[in-house]
């Protein structure tokens, strides 16, 4: 008998937490309204009296709604620009936009290694013979292969010359 007045007090109470909720959503709910009413009203004093009116709701032509629009594009477009070019020098130094496309996003901006092994340190004629490797299928990683296998050999040398410097410009902005 005390298992069934349990179960039955245990009901009730679940069904009082309930309403509650569904009365405090329904408060919820006509405090918006109310919001949006109250935001919608304006006061016209005329004279001593005051009168509320009901506010004339503005709605702008499709004409300036594409402007701003197309402001906002303009303005999001930019900054991503923006970032676009800043993306291979966030770290120390600037690299070359060849180097941002083809390595960075393994190599990390300045060559710290993120996927792939750290590039710093490593000499213009190593990087140089890594590359030709690769290129050439000697050394096999199918994603450096798909990134060198269109390159020319001036793009290559370009390549790995740029790398072979990354330690003195790391040293040079590290003194600064």
């Amino acid at each position: 008998m005390r298992h069934i007045i349990a179960a039955i007090a245990t009901l009730l109470a679940v069904g009082a937490a309930f309403v509650v909720y569904q009365s405090d959503s329904t408060v919820d709910k006509i405090n918006e309204i109310e919001k949006v009413i109250a935001k919608s009203q304006v006061k016209v004093n005329l004279g001593n009296d005051v009168i509320k009116t009901q506010q004339k709701i503005e709605t702008a032509s499709n004409e300036e709604v594409e402007k701003e629009q197309a402001k906002k594009k303009k303005e999001l477009d930019d900054k991503l620009a923006a970032l676009k070019s800043k993306a291979g020098n966030m770290a120390a130094f600037k690299v070359s936009s060849l180097y941002k496309q083809k390595c960075a996003s393994c190599h990390g901006v300045n060559g710290g290694g993120i996927i792939g092994p750290k590039l710093i340190g490593d000499s213009a004629e190593k990087i140089h013979q890594a590359l030709t490797d690769f290129k050439s299928g000697k050394r096999k990683n199918y994603v450096m292969y798909g990134l060198l296998s269109k390159m020319d050999e001036a793009q290559l040398k370009a390549l790995a010359d740029e790398i072979g410097t990354f330690e003195e410009k790391l040293k040079a902005y590290q003194a600064q």
